[in-house]
């Protein structure tokens, strides 16, 4: 056996391969302005379902243009997929295009249908409000301090 091939581990090759994929991905998605994506995800389109010929909504929903209409179908270019939803958000046929995606504090997401979809946005719109209210009134301890702050500067603004 040549010495070339004792020193020849797989495991370090795929590993290689799939951190250069992932930097020519962030380079690519840069180049078109994209800066925030999931780094691990997954699309598939059901070609038996998809009325992509009558409506190719998906196709002008997708952010990226990672959704092109090819050889009588709708086709993906994964390397440009950010995996954000507007394609299932758009479909009009559920489960046609089912997307799984990994964020790291919530584990593993698969939606397929408009309402999962829907869902998810509700969710994250909630949550950014309780953000914003939890940054500007943390407790109501805070908010009462706050207020009384508020009180006594119109108070000494009166009395001057």
């Amino acid at each position: 056996m040549p010495p070339s091939e004792k020193n020849l581990d797989i495991s370090q090759m795929l590993f290689e391969s799939a951190k250069r994929r992932k930097e020519e991905k962030t380079k690519l998605l840069e180049s078109i302005g994209v800066k925030e994506y999931f780094e691990e995800g997954n699309i598939t389109i059901n070609t038996r379902t998809c009325k992509g010929a009558e409506c190719k909504l998906c196709i002008e929903a997708c952010p990226t243009k990672a959704l092109y209409w090819g050889y009588g179908q709708v086709k993906i270019m994964e390397e440009l997929c950010v995996y954000c939803t507007a394609c299932v958000l758009s479909c009009i046929v559920d489960d046609c295009i089912m997307i799984t995606r990994k964020q790291a504090e919530k584990g593993t997401e698969r939606y397929g249908t408009p309402s999962e979809v829907f869902a998810l946005l509700s969710n994250l719109s909630n949550a950014k409000r309780m953000g914003a209210i939890n940054n500007r009134f943390p407790s109501p301890e805070k908010y009462m301090e706050l207020r009384i702050k508020i009180a006594h500067k119109e108070n000494q603004f009166i009395w001057r």
